[in-house]
């Protein structure tokens, strides 16, 4: 199964915080006020951080995770 997951570019980004206050599963915090860190296990990749984010800062990227149990669950 291929599902997007945000990813923020450390390098591009200002540490506003616009993208946190966005997410709708509290998966992005401002690390040490210096970059966007998006916890992965609670990201759904539905966007809203890419499509706030003032400095174009957080792409999302497909990744392709294992289906348990025959996709049963």
């Amino acid at each position: 199964m291929v599902k997007r997951k945000a990813k923020p570019n450390r390098e591009r980004c200002v540490a506003c915080g616009a993208c946190a206050l966005q997410c709708p599963r509290n998966a992005i915090d401002i690390y040490k006020g210096c970059y966007a860190r998006v916890n992965m296990e609670l990201c759904v990749g539905c966007g809203l951080c890419s499509q706030t984010c003032p400095a174009n800062a957080i792409d999302l990227m497909e990744s392709i995770e294992e289906v348990k149990n025959g996709g049963n669950e």
